[in-house]
């Protein structure tokens, strides 16, 4: 199941710039792909920019494909049953969460460059500014947080330049 963008919903109240624009899916046990995840997510981007809010940058929407893709391949490897992705784009933040249907807690591996696979959920810490794992239901969630820079001209992070998102996969 899939959230469509025209049922948003908002945070707070004011002008159309400060919505926190919402997308989800839901996904039946072993429907889930990385790929649907990250097309998602794409579309999310896209459409903040017909709502005048300034451009996600290229290299925080990058850090967020891979977030939305190793998230939903962790739940599709680590729990039975359904799983899920919610994503909240506001002003400030980028909020990524998905939940699936295992209570085990995740855990950050030591990096190791000759072992294959098990390098997901570092990376999430990585490029996060802050990721959280919190009961839900029977199973769990885990929220990653993605700073935004702010507006320019209002104290703008110079580590994270303002640029368009390429739509859809776009190099």
């Amino acid at each position: 199941m899939v959230i469509p963008l025209r049922k948003q919903a908002a945070d707070e109240q004011g002008t159309d710039e400060h919505l926190t624009l919402r997308s989800g899916a839901t996904w039946a046990t072993g429907a889930a792909r990385a790929a649907d995840a990250r097309c998602l997510l794409r579309t999310l981007l896209a459409h903040s920019l017909h709502t005048g809010r300034t451009p996600v940058p290229a290299p925080l929407a990058r850090d967020a494909e891979l977030v939305v893709s190793e998230l939903v391949t962790n739940a599709l490897r680590h729990a039975p049953g359904p799983c899920g992705l919610v994503l909240r784009l506001s002003e400030e933040a980028l909020t990524i969460t998905v939940w699936d249907t295992s209570p085990s807690h995740p855990t950050v591996r030591d990096g190791d460059r000759y072992r294959v696979g098990g390098h997901g959920l570092r990376l999430v810490h990585t490029v996060s500014d802050h990721v959280a794992v919190t009961p839900h239901g029977r199973g769990k969630q885990i929220t990653a947080h993605l700073r935004l820079p702010r507006r320019p001209g209002i104290g703008a992070d110079p580590d994270r330049p303002v640029a368009p998102v390429p739509l859809f996969g776009a190099a």
